[in-house]
């Protein structure tokens, strides 16, 4: 059977799968992705900021880690120097979602134009298009991760403009709570990628996480994903990767 005969989305056009994107992002990524957003409106109200220069953090950055990384160490005095290496730090991820991602596109999508469409690239628009993308033709595939992305990102600045406003009525450990609702749904959602090197790494991370929290609060996250990642790497590697069959003459 031919690989395209497997696809699961027989898209009749880019147009096509651009809508499809969105029909797909207008359910659970928007309303996660909203949460999060309003999360962290209140957090700025909280913190004293007005609320355009807050709700403009998630327009323009779209990171909802680095936004709070920013923002707790604007407030507590860091230099400017100091908190652009540490939002760095957080968007590190960023690298390993582009490479694995867009190296899937199809050959004559992949030009400048992906500097514009880069800044769609997010934790859960990235992972639905990881889980999606074998399932239709490379052809289709910037279309309709441009249509996941696009609502989520929209989305970011009414969301952090409403939790802004909403902070004063609603109490501050839900708000607050609203900001790990993304990272939550992103954990969940790769539960169903097929490679155990994913559900492996997601276990790793929650036990390696506390403990290295514990031992260093302040590298925990690099360092759980640093060993969580390369232990789940090589056990899947040595024990679960099935090895290439030979094909017999």
């Amino acid at each position: 059977m031919s690989q395209s005969s497997d696809l699961q989305h027989a898209f009749t056009s880019r147009r096509d799968a651009f809508w499809q994107g969105i029909r797909d992002a207008m359910g659970a990524p928007v309303l996660v992705l909203l949460a999060g957003m309003i999360g962290f409106g209140a957090m700025g109200h909280t913190s004293g900021l007005d609320a355009w220069s807050t709700g403009l953090t998630s327009l323009l950055m779209f990171a909802l880690p680095g936004q709070v990384v920013m923002l707790e160490m604007f407030l507590s005095g860091s230099s400017l120097l100091a908190i652009g290496f540490a939002v760095t730090l957080t968007s590190t991820r960023f690298i390993t979602m582009v490479v694995t991602l867009f190296p899937q596109l199809h050959r004559r999508d992949r030009n400048l134009m992906l500097y514009v469409w880069v800044h769609l690239v997010a934790m859960t628009a990235w992972a639905l298009s990881m889980r999606e993308f074998p399932h239709m033709a490379p052809k289709h595939r910037l279309s309709y991760f441009i249509g996941m992305g696009l609502p989520c990102w929209l989305i970011s600045l009414p969301g952090t403009v409403l939790g802004y406003f909403i902070a004063g009525w609603v109490p501050s450990a839900i708000t607050l709570g609203l900001v790990f609702i993304n990272p939550l749904f992103f954990l969940l959602t790769f539960t169903e990628v097929k490679p155990w090197a994913n559900r492996i790494g997601i276990a790793l991370g929650c036990v390696l996480g506390p403990a290295f929290f514990l031992w260093d609060a302040d590298s925990s996250l690099l360092t759980t994903g640093l060993v969580g990642g390369t232990l789940a790497y090589a056990i899947d590697r040595r024990w679960l990767r099935t090895p290439p069959q030979e094909v017999k003459s």
